[in-house]
């Protein structure tokens, strides 16, 4: 006979103020199986917890029904508290009538009602609990960081220094990222390749940092400790191992039409190249679009003049397997494409630039050599418009539908350098509203206005076109409540930016949860900011949402903490909420196996007695408890009934329904 003990918390008045709690206590104590039940303020406090532990001792519980928030806050609390007292954990049971009931419903006796259903459902299911016991598995002390941008790095540099080894795998040819395009950073106004290269030389001097570089993750299978990961190497066609980053093969390359991504495709660099001065690694890679050898079989210049005999035309890509305990995913961002904003004329007019694109061609390495010109006629423009929100907080469906966070401090970054250095120059601002969110960012915001002169109007941009050779910005102005229209020698956009496009495709390598704007989906907002819905993977910097230099930095080293914290174990606690088999009424279908996410069910050929003395061998499908994560799709699946899920069984699932469903 179970003895269920029910704990109503009040949550201060988040749930008091809906539900009554006292009347609900009162009415769970007629619940068959229930011999205590109380309603307390706060469950969660250390009296809270205390009144739980006295009634499993007092009472003899041998289950316990939490009425509270939702089990993703303290259901962690709640079994503590019980296993203190002697009480298997896992015959705790939390029903979440704050976020189900109290915070969406306005009427108390619609709320208390829907309340006392939710506990009853959860006494139904504790009812046909059994005690359940976590299994242990053995971590790989080796942390995988998937991207090397300022996050990557950051992360990669944190836990080499706790001792542990990390790989850094990057697409491109360089670590860096984003950051490394900027030519200063705010509020400071610090070189940003002054504060970045020192990070890349150590990630590159670090005895427990391996960069791979040119690389993409191909496969990613296992489980928190335990990652198996697949990497693409892709062919630079450049030993890395011999190539001393002289450039004498950049140097005499003929090919010389291949458009810079590293400078936003502002000029032309040759089929072989290092995208910048300061890569880390330091090495040539060809581009075979380019590559005259490669697409004819003629030329090979780059290969006479090597003299370290780095160049290898014949190389191909090459798939590495490596083991992890963490995965850390810094993917970073990208700007959005401009094609459904054709009333800003980018693709037009070769004057309308991004803020990128601006970066570049204020930088001293850009392709102007930190001179602002033109890209149309190489000269120095004398009227410079921004335009604010440019697909961001767009509601019509061609842009994103957030506020991309950077854009109003880069914007006054810009304009204020552009007034330091060419005092002569004009600059306005077309804005919705100047969102300064940071440190010293309002002052940073103020100084461009009321020190630098910068002309800020607040109102959206209509239309630009071209008239006699000026760019004709026309928009409203909110503040006059006028129409105005700005004749301009160069337009820069601040663009929304976006995760960068294949993180979905790794998001399902990984069963991490995406949202609609495909940015990576946290644990808990604000109780789990860097951990991902899948254990052992944490997210940094923009893949999980739009974010600044300094936040990304805090946001990297908290994933590296989490990380550090995950390696030192020697083991890990194993779910045990998770999938068997009842191998008698297994068919061997393999429906199961389609199904499961993690690849936790295999087959196994096993001889089964059918009487008279006689065997027969069947196919039956065996689940690595290791693996599984409780998710419930191969129970759903199963045509024969033959899976279930310990601690959610279809037995239990069904008394709960029939508790819902109970008058």
């Amino acid at each position: 006979m179970q003895r269920i003990g029910v704990f109503i918390c009040w949550c201060g008045s988040n749930i008091a103020a809906t539900v009554d709690v006292q009347r609900l206590s009162a009415l769970i104590k007629a619940e068959p199986g229930v011999v205590y039940s109380a309603d307390y303020q706060y469950m969660c406090s250390e009296n809270g917890q205390q009144l739980i532990r006295n009634a499993i001792r007092e009472y003899g519980l041998t289950g316990v029904v939490i009425g509270s928030c939702s089990p993703r806050m303290h259901e962690a609390t709640f079994r503590k508290a019980a296993e203190a007292e002697g009480l298997n954990p896992y015959m705790v049971e939390v029903a979440n009538i704050r976020e189900q009931c109290s915070w969406i419903h306005k009427d108390k006796e619609e709320a208390t009602a829907k309340a006392l259903i939710l506990i009853r459902t959860a006494i139904a299911k504790v009812r046909l609990d059994a005690p359940l016991t976590a299994g242990e598995s053995p971590v790989v002390k080796r942390a995988l960081v998937i991207g090397g941008g300022i996050a990557g790095i950051q992360a990669a540099l944190d836990i080499a220094e706790a001792g542990f080894p990390v790989d850094i795998v990057e697409k491109n040819a360089t670590i860096g990222g984003r950051m490394a395009q900027l030519d200063k950073t705010f509020p400071t106004l610090d070189c940003s390749a002054c504060i970045l290269t020192p990070k890349m030389v150590d990630c590159a001097q670090s005895d427990k940092i391996d960069i791979l570089s040119y690389s993409e993750i191909e496969e990613a299978k296992g489980y928190v400790g335990n990652f198996k990961v697949k990497i693409r190497r892709k062919a630079r066609y450049v030993d890395e191992t011999k190539c001393t980053g002289c450039k004498a093969c950049m140097e005499k390359c003929p090919s010389k039409k291949g458009l810079n991504e590293f400078n936003m495709n502002l000029n032309n660099r040759t089929a072989i190249y290092i995208p910048f001065a300061q890569a880390i690694p330091n090495v040539a890679v060809i581009d075979p679009e380019q590559c005259l050898k490669l697409k004819s079989g003629k030329c090979g210049l780059c290969s006479r003049v090597c003299g370290a005999g780095a160049i290898n035309y014949e190389m191909q890509d090459e798939f590495v397997e490596r083991e992890y305990g963490a995965i850390v995913v810094a993917t970073g961002f990208r700007p959005i494409k401009l094609d459904n904003f054709n009333e800003y004329g980018y693709a037009d007019n070769k004057d309308v630039i991004t803020s990128l694109e601006l970066e570049r061609l204020m930088n001293a390495a850009g392709p102007t050599s930190g001179v602002l010109l033109r890209p149309s006629d190489n000269t120095h423009p004398k009227v410079i418009t921004f335009i604010q929100c440019v697909g961001s907080r767009d509601v019509s469906g061609c842009g994103k539908p957030y506020c991309s966070k950077i854009c109003c401090m880069y914007t006054a970054k810009h304009a204020m350098l552009i007034r330091e250095k060419y005092p002569d120059t004009e600059v306005h601002v077309f804005y919705i509203d100047v969102r300064t969110p940071g440190k010293n960012y309002d002052e940073f915001y103020r100084r461009a206005v009321e020190q630098y002169g910068v002309d800020y109007i607040k109102g959206m941009v209509g239309k630009v076109y071209n008239q006699n050779g000026k760019l004709m910005v026309q928009g409203s102005d909110l503040i006059n409540n006028e129409q105005v229209t700005i004749p301009s020698d160069l337009v820069v956009l601040a663009t929304a930016i976006e995760p960068e496009p294949g993180v979905r495709k790794l998001a399902t390598l990984l069963t991490a949860s995406i949202d609609t704007n495909n940015f990576l989906n946290e644990s808990h907002p604000k109780l789990r900011p860097v951990e991902s819905p899948t254990a052992g993977v944490y997210l940094a910097g923009v893949c999980q949402g739009p974010k600044d230099i300094p936040e990304t930095v805090s946001q990297a080293s908290a994933c590296a903490a989490k990380v550090i914290g995950l390696l030192v174990k020697d083991h890990l606690k194993t779910n045990p909420c998770v999938a068997h088999t009842d191998e008698q009424m297994c068919n061997g279908c393999s429906q199961c196996a389609n199904v499961c996410a993690y690849g936790a069910i295999t087959y196994v050929d096993k001889e089964f007695r059918i009487g008279g003395g006689k065997t027969e061998t069947r196919r039956v499908a065996s689940v690595n408890p290791a693996v599984c994560q409780g998710c419930g799709a191969c129970t759903v699946t199963c045509p024969s009934g033959a899976m279930d899920l310990s601690g959610f069984s279809s037995s239990q699932i069904m008394s709960e329904v029939e508790a819902i469903c109970k008058r």
